[in-house]
């Protein structure tokens, strides 16, 4: 059983905040700095370029892959890191449609923005097209006319959560091979892309698995595909022998072929700080407790504000590790509860979001939220010129 007290002590949070935005930015563990001074000054400083080989530089991506692996429920060898979730999804999708002639990707209207810019252009460049329909329409959508169906399993918006078992067995019976975007369940709800039979998986680590800004992105390939793919953006490092320096392309064994550019050091060895707290942790209890205080907040912010609509799915099991409610004056209604200590996000058009991520929030920040929206509610302090100033970054 995980002992949330002693995984919240792992955090540094500034003391009166209650942080329900993790789902977008993960906060600091105590030992990155430690970590990241370490690889500054011992490895980088000390050893310079020796670093490479003494304190395992090169190994990292492939290291961190073996430390995400299990959260998302694929084996030893399936996963790499490095590079952004752009870039991996863009290898992902351009191998999958490899595996079919037929150039049609399908993917939900609730899909990521950049996801869908991505899918449509590696479409576009393969002679096919990008088909979107309603996130409950995905499976009547399903044909032999689809050859790639790419989804986000968890709704950035709403935290509507697909049914990645149920749909990756309705498209491999059609053919059609599978690109799953982990971004928002990585670390915050159990995922088995081997257990479902999906072909690829990404996913971003500075979100629930809180690598920090700009941590690498992540990306699967099930052992059957991995070694018959060229991926379309052929790096360097992905190269089955880098420093031969051979003048043509030889991919190197299963995913790591998917490694693209030099590994991003400082930011990897953040990231397996972090990964820490997952020694201690069991992603099941998390998601258990997640679901509790879900329950928590909808309840309570139904009760004491009755202007504010739950966008989420009600029922628990169909939606991931965040709470979404609307109001037509959601950025400024944000705006004010963060000047006053409780930090969520806005995501247009309408939506407040709040991310719940039981390794360092317990009921004290929830009931902190309810009470705190409540009385911007009420007293409407939304109401001011300085909330709906937009800023760069919702």
């Amino acid at each position: 059983m995980t002992d949330f007290t002693a995984t919240r002590a792992l955090f540094d949070l500034p003391e009166g905040l209650a942080y329900l935005d993790g789902n977008s930015l993960g906060p600091l563990a105590r030992s990155v700095p430690d970590r990241v001074a370490r690889a500054v000054r011992e490895e980088w400083g000390r050893q310079l370029i020796r670093a490479w080989n003494d304190a395992g530089w090169m190994e990292m991506p492939d290291r961190l892959g073996d430390r995400i692996a299990p959260l998302i429920g694929a084996p030893a060898g399936t996963v790499t890191t490095g590079d952004t979730l752009s870039i991996k999804l863009h290898q992902a999708l351009s191998a999958a449609l490899t595996m079919t002639d037929r150039p049609v990707i399908l993917s939900d209207t609730g899909n990521f923005p950049s996801d869908l810019y991505i899918a449509d252009a590696v479409a576009r460049q393969a002679g096919g097209e990008l088909r979107t329909v309603a996130p409950e329409a995905v499976a009547a959508a399903l044909s032999e006319e689809i050859g790639v169906l790419m989804l986000t399993e968890v709704d950035y918006r709403t935290g509507r959560l697909h049914d990645m078992v149920a749909l990756t067995a309705r498209a491999k019976s059609l053919g059609i091979a599978t690109v799953w975007d982990l971004a928002h369940s990585a670390g915050a709800l159990p995922v088995d892309v081997a257990g479902a039979g999906a072909d690829f998986a990404v996913g971003c680590s500075y979100k629930y698995l809180n690598g920090g800004p700009g941590a690498p992105a992540f990306v699967y390939a099930a052992p059957d595909v991995a070694g018959r793919i060229d991926p379309s953006m052929p790096g360097w490092l992905g190269h089955a022998a880098p420093f031969a320096f051979e003048p043509g392309y030889r991919p190197a064994r299963d995913v790591a072929r998917f490694r693209v550019g030099t590994p991003p050091v400082l930011q990897m060895a953040a990231l397996d700080a972090a990964l820490d707290v997952w020694d201690v942790a069991d992603i099941v209890d998390v998601r258990a407790r997640s679901l509790d205080l879900s329950e928590r907040l909808i309840a309570g912010v139904e009760a004491a504000c009755p202007d504010l609509a739950l966008a989420s799915p009600r029922d628990g099991s169909a939606r991931g590790s965040q709470v979404s409610f609307s109001h037509p004056e959601a950025y400024p209604i944000m705006q004010a509860l963060i000047a006053r200590g409780v930090i969520g996000d806005f995501r247009a058009p309408d939506i407040l979001r709040f991310g719940l991520t039981p390794l360092y929030l317990g009921e004290a920040e929830i009931d902190t939220c309810i009470a705190t929206l409540a009385e911007v509610m009420d007293r409407r302090l939304w109401d001011d010129p300085a909330y709906r100033q937009r800023q760069a970054v919702t």
